[in-house]
């Protein structure tokens, strides 16, 4: 193994992985992501792209990292860090920078923050636009080199996530001209990726691995040019944007996002901000696909299709986005199950777990290509058309759906259901599978009361609480149908398993349901969060969820961020796992959705008021995919998950999901009807204001104001048939 370093520079180079001295700056690991449609970039707080370690930083085009070092620097040093930001929109990233005491190569020296550096870039379909300002602020005229020093590994996304590869494609060589320089990768799937640089307007220098570009600037004059990064796919060959037009484009997709029709107001800031980042965060990630919008899952992992994800996104968008869920429900029918594939776990009539395009995915070394490992994605798919068309009495478009309906209530009834119990079990059936393939798939998410891990099929307990609500809510949608000898037939399984539910998972011993029952049906009498993913279909007696709601509150289980995973004692418990003991907003709004009609709301309150604080102390007020379950501790924020996605669909998600259950608020677009049960609020917003939610084509503006003893709701405005029923 071989070191290279210099004293003159922060990196040293060991092999093939680049490290940094602990003293330097750049140990600040902080970034920046930006996010359109299939490209992804993750930047350091320079907006450069380093190859430090084994990091997540570049610019990623269909899953494959066509950018792995952009650096800029000046006259051959690291310029100053001022500040830099994303835009609250999602959509500009802004890098203010200044020169360091330097000599010119005049010999002249340049004073430090003599130069005003400012970059500007965004995202497009295929590449990434920047624009660099520079202005001269001395008394004396400059000239300076701007240099920027780039690479591409083409990684495809599981490398940079860590997976080996035996083999590799091949590097083609680099192309130029006066002003770019073209990276090309020729994969091992035969398909040949490019990565294009050019600057533009001013003159430059291109050598290898670096573009120069000469800046002569008088007093107080300013100069500024482009650099682009395209990105190019299998003989594809986007042509060079103009950068305003581009950006004019970019923004007017995203101010029409299916999010930007409902306007919700409160009188807390802290609440507006959290609120506002997550709006902002999902109009980022829901991309426009053939079918419709969908929200990719997260970045910088997950920046793709998910069934579970988008499914539940859709979900916590419902009553004020019911587009999105149209989307979901288009994407995942198309994209259905109809064959047997032991190796991606698919079975007809099955819903997509996982949808991957990279180059790792094509060959099939990993199965996620199109791969449906997933034992949730098929109820929930149900569940939602059934919620949408409550939501919507859109009856067009389910019809249009309904033999994809049909073929998941299928495979819920056969492939789902394995030994007949009435169950639905999963087990992976080939070996590069997920092993667990609830929403916990960490390995060791289910597991004994002793700490064993539980053998399959493994019924868990959550996934029946999906089933139940798929079937006893599209069997209306049958009636509508005309189809009344399969709502009958619905009608009936949905209560043949609402009857044998609780026998099967309740435990006196904990309170609560238990988390699975095994192969041999044996209890896992673990206290977990997915008990209380048992209370928002109704599969849970009165008697259960109240004494579920109990325990899901108690020391053990609620961290005072949230619900947690796993509760504390239990045998397999760690606050730093993924999913035996972690705190999950989108977990948590779930969770608190099951309070959603009833009377007694202080579940949904809680989890309202840890998740708000949460958001307080996250960066950009951003929730992350999950955080360390630590209990709260006075003076202390949050402990973050290292590796967490940030920002992440489901989690930017559940502000609206845990707002919908507070408020109580349901809708029933057949009869134009908005119900509000119970709403209740936390001391900490005393007045919420929604504007313009829509039901057909009325609409209606909404405040809730908390009062001692209760929450008024009053009408400031209506268009249209609409009515309002209370509850209280």
């Amino acid at each position: 193994m071989t070191t290279k370093e210099s004293p003159a520079t922060d990196v040293i180079e060991v092999g093939d992985q680049f490290y940094i001295r602990a003293q330097s700056s750049l140990t600040d690991s902080r970034t920046l992501v930006l996010l359109h449609d299939d490209t992804f970039a993750v930047f350091n707080r320079y907006g450069d792209i380093q190859a430090v370690g084994s990091g997540q930083q570049g610019i990623f085009h269909q899953e494959t990292r066509h950018l792995s070092r952009l650096e800029l620097c000046v006259c051959g040093l690291r310029p100053l860090l001022l500040s830099s930001t994303v835009r609250e929109d999602n959509i500009l990233l802004g890098v203010d920078l200044g020169n360091p005491d330097m000599e010119l190569p005049s010999g002249e020296p340049l004073l430090r923050g003599t130069l005003h550096i400012f970059r500007s870039k965004f995202l497009t379909g295929n590449g990434c636009l920047e624009r660099i300002t520079i202005h001269n602020y001395g008394q004396e005229a400059s000239e300076v080199d701007l240099s920027f020093v780039f690479g591409a590994d083409f990684a495809d996304i599981f490398e940079v996530r860590g997976q080996k590869r035996e083999r590799r494609g091949v590097r083609l060589p680099d192309e130029t001209d006066q002003s770019s320089i073209t990276l090309a990768y020729q994969g091992l799937d035969q398909i040949v990726r490019r990565t294009r640089i050019e600057c533009s307007p001013l003159p430059c220098v291109v050598r290898s691995s670096e573009i120069c570009v000469p800046i002569h600037l008088g007093p107080h004059e300013e100069t500024c040019f482009s650099l682009s990064v395209l990105c190019q796919s299998n003989g594809a060959n986007p042509a060079p944007a103009d950068y305003d037009k581009a950006l004019h484009r970019v923004t007017s997709q995203r101010s029409s996002s299916p999010l930007a029709g409902v306007d919700i107001y409160t009188s807390n800031e802290q609440f507006n901000d959290w609120l506002n980042r997550s709006r902002a965060d999902l109009e980022m990630m829901i991309s426009s696909t053939s079918f419709g919008p969908y929200p990719y899952a997260g970045v910088p992992w997950f920046s793709t299709v998910f069934g579970r994800d988008g499914i539940i996104t859709a979900l916590e968008l419902l009553w004020i986005a019911p587009e999105v869920a149209k989307g979901v429900l288009s994407y995942l029918a198309g994209m259905q199950s109809r064959d047997f594939d032991p190796d991606r776990d698919a079975e007809p009539g099955k819903i997509l777990h996982e949808m991957r395009k990279g180059e790792m995915a094509r060959l099939r070394e990993v199965p996620f290509g199109r791969y449906y490992g997933s034992v949730d994605s098929t109820p929930l798919f149900v569940m939602l058309a059934a919620a949408y068309y409550e939501r919507t009495a859109d009856l067009e478009f389910i019809r249009s759906i309904w033999p994809n309906v049909e073929a998941a209530i299928a495979w819920i009834d056969h492939f789902g259901d394995v030994d007949g119990d009435g169950f639905v079990e999963y087990a992976r059936h080939s070996e590069t599978g997920l092993l667990q393939q609830g929403w916990k798939d960490s390995q060791d998410s289910v597991f004994h009361a002793d700490g064993t891990l539980a053998a399959g099929p493994i019924a868990l307990c959550e996934v029946q609480s999906y089933v139940y609500a798929a079937k006893s809510r599209i069997a209306a949608v049958a009636h509508d149908l005309g189809l009344h000898s399969e709502r009958d037939k619905l009608h009936t399984q949905a209560e043949d398993l609402r009857g044998k539910f609780e026998d099967a998972f309740w435990s006196d011993e904990i309170s609560m349901f238990a988390l699975a029952l095994d192969g041999d049906k044996r209890q896992c009498r673990v206290r977990s969060s997915n008990a209380g993913q048992c209370l928002f279909s109704g599969i849970a007696s009165h008697a259960c969820s109240r004494r579920t709601m109990n325990s899901l509150l108690s020391a053990e289980l609620f961290s005072g961020w949230g619900v947690r995973t796993v509760a504390t004692g239990e045998r397999r418990y760690n606050p730093m796992s993924y999913h035996n003991g972690s705190v999950w907003p989108h977990d948590n709004a779930l969770i608190a959705f099951g309070t959603r009609d009833s009377r007694e709301k202080s579940l949904a309150l809680r989890i309202m008021s840890g998740l708000l604080d949460l958001s307080i102390f996250a960066d950009l007020h951003r929730l992350p995919e999950l955080i360390c379950g630590f209990p709260r501790r006075a003076g202390k924020g949050p402990t973050l998950y290292p590796v967490a996605c940030s920002p992440q669909a489901w989690a930017a998600g559940s502000v609206f999901l845990v707002l919908q259950a507070c408020l109580g608020l349901s809708i029933d677009a057949k009869k134009s009807r908005v119900h509000l049960h119970h709403t209740a609020l936390p001391e900490a917003i005393p007045e919420v204001r929604v504007r313009n939610l829509k039901v057909g084509g009325s609409s209606v503006d909404l405040v809730f104001e908390r009062r001692p003893e209760t929450v008024a709701v009053d009408i400031l405005q209506r268009n249209g048939e609409i009515e309002i029923v209370a509850l209280r």
